[in-house]
């Protein structure tokens, strides 16, 4: 990795910058009556601090564009516009794999491959994202980011490392792979139910927005998951009110964090978050809440997530009330909204290419004879829908930002380069897994490229996909998201024939807050014959 220091300032720009600085100082001492003088000094300051940090200072050595190392102002812009994909994709294109994108924040792409004996190389995941070796300070969540739940209590999303690791253990048992497979039934009744709401619809030979099915489905059986109780969002076919809250304010959510980067926005945000979307926050947290309450006073006739965290209540390394509160709201945003995007997008690309889908198909079909043989454990077994999984996620990666995290008291060595204390750090995920250096053909949906069985992919870097990060702090949910995926997605592609409708046609053009910010899917469906 190449981080030689940019070109320095140009004479005539710097000579430009000094002059100014002069003049404003003389202005200020010439003339101390003038009501300005003070505005003068502050800002021949504030000119030369800016000059010295974007040339001079301790990330001057990082390549990226003048502007942006000079000012917050770009890149709340991005954020506000909703560019963060496309933005990063084009910057580290254009400086390479670590690019400084404001005064105090770097974005990472690089991750180096496994060697030939095995070991994992130096790469930005493990080094910002990864377990501390030797006593060193972990990376703490960039808290102008990360909200603390409305109760004031945080979630395992938002809590410091001690509280993390505790609500974790209590939560792992719930999220493993063999108390999933105990929850198969439940999965399946709700494949079942999807499959007959879009067979109805299928008769109809009117679209079907697919977004919506798999939105309604995710969030019924989260629900179910971890309340005992439905949504009765597929069965009536229609968003509940208070899903339609949650995404209406996640747009809003977005921008208000990136004005928090303005210096001095802070109160602001806090008066707007008083009132409209405050509001909001509340009205979805004590909606969760709620139903941790019902769920607390009865016993489900099956086991479910709270029945893991119901073995630690009243123990000191269990989980209070409040934290139970917290963590359902956290678990129905990211353990929902997330899974449906990636059915979403990988069903989008799928019927962008005949070739994929039809091997696909051939796979599923030609593996399950009816639905009853359809089960998790015989779903793992098939690598061509283990590489759709994986190359849907590359391409279109459910959390396509980076997630930010602060460089420790003392600084910290990422990728051979030393860093300073407080400034944030991040590998940007769409970025990664849309640049050449890491994926060859990159911007092609083609799922062999997992198979090993093309050389054409030999060299991909698989090091750099990490969709649910690494570290202590990784996706909890990781096994839940395969699970449904494989699932739901296997019941649909086993099922129905489906072609894209026209209008649908770029879909993929999409902008992000926060999550993908998405139109309707738009697919004809018809009940395939055997």
């Amino acid at each position: 990795m190449n981080l030689e220091r940019p070109s320095s300032i140009t004479p005539g720009l710097a000579w430009r910058i000094l002059g100014l600085s002069i003049i404003s100082v003389l202005c200020s001492v010439c003339y101390p009556q003038c009501m300005y003088a003070n505005d003068l000094q502050y800002l021949a300051y504030r000119i030369a601090i800016t000059v010295h940090d974007v040339w001079f200072g301790p990330l001057s050595k990082f390549p990226g564009p003048k502007w942006w190392a000079a000012s917050n102002l770009p890149l709340i812009c991005m954020i506000w516009s909703g560019q963060d994909t496309e933005t990063k994709h084009r910057l580290h294109s254009q400086y390479g794999p670590v690019v400084r994108v404001s005064p105090t924040e770097i974005s990472y792409i690089d991750a180096a491959p496994v060697s030939d004996e095995g070991l994992s190389g130096t790469n930005a995941w493990k080094e910002i994202y990864g377990h501390r070796l030797s006593g060193k300070r972990s990376f703490a969540k960039d808290r102008r980011l990360y909200a603390i739940p409305v109760n004031g209590t945080t979630s395992i999303l938002s809590s410091d490392d001690a509280n993390h690791a505790r609500q974790r253990r209590v939560l792992s048992h719930a999220f493993s792979d063999k108390a999933l497979k105990e929850e198969e039934p439940l999965f399946k009744r709700w494949a079942s139910l999807l499959v007959e709401k879009l067979e109805a619809l299928s008769l109809t030979d009117a679209p079907v927005d697919l977004v919506a099915y798999f939105n309604y489905t995710t969030f019924d059986i989260m629900a179910d998951l971890t309340f005992s109780e439905s949504l009765h969002m597929l069965e009536g076919s229609e968003y509940s009110p208070w899903v339609a809250t949650i995404f209406a304010s996640i747009k809003s959510m977005t921008r208000l964090r990136a004005v928090r980067l303005i210096p001095g926005m802070a109160t602001l945000v806090n008066v707007l978050l008083s009132n409209a979307i405050r509001k909001k926050q509340v009205s979805h947290f004590k909606y969760s809440a709620d139903r941790v309450d019902r769920r607390l006073a009865r016993t489900p006739s099956n086991p479910d997530l709270w029945s893991f965290v119901l073995k630690k209540a009243g123990q000191e390394d269990g989980m209070s009330l409040s934290e139970m509160h917290s963590n359902s709201a956290m678990f129905m945003i990211a353990g929902t909204e997330t899974t449906a995007t990636l059915l979403s997008g990988l069903t989008y690309h799928l019927l962008r290419s005949s070739t994929a889908t039809d091997r696909l198909t051939r796979e599923l079909r030609s593996a399950f004879v009816c639905d009853a043989d359809i089960t998790i454990e015989a779903l793992q077994q098939l690598p061509y829908l283990s590489a759709c999984i994986e190359e849907g996620m590359r391409l279109y990666p459910p959390i396509p930002t980076g997630l930010p995290r602060q460089v420790p008291q003392g600084g910290a060595r990422i990728c051979g380069e030393w860093i300073p204390e407080d400034v944030t750090v991040s590998v940007s995920q769409w970025a990664t897994y849309h640049s050449e250096s890491n994926f060859y053909d990159a911007a092609s949906f083609i799922p062999e490229r997992w198979l090993g069985e093309d050389a054409r992919f030999e060299h991909d870097n698989h090091a750099a996909f990490q969709p649910f990060s690494v570290g202590p702090r990784n996706c909890i949910g990781r096994n839940l998201a395969y699970h449904e995926c494989r699932l739901l997605l296997t019941e649909v592609f086993w099922n129905f024939d489906m072609k894209l409708v026209d209008e649908s046609r770029n879909w993929a053009d999409q902008k992000v807050f926060s999550f993908w910010d998405k139109s309707p899917l738009w697919v004809k469906l018809r009940r395939a014959v055997r």
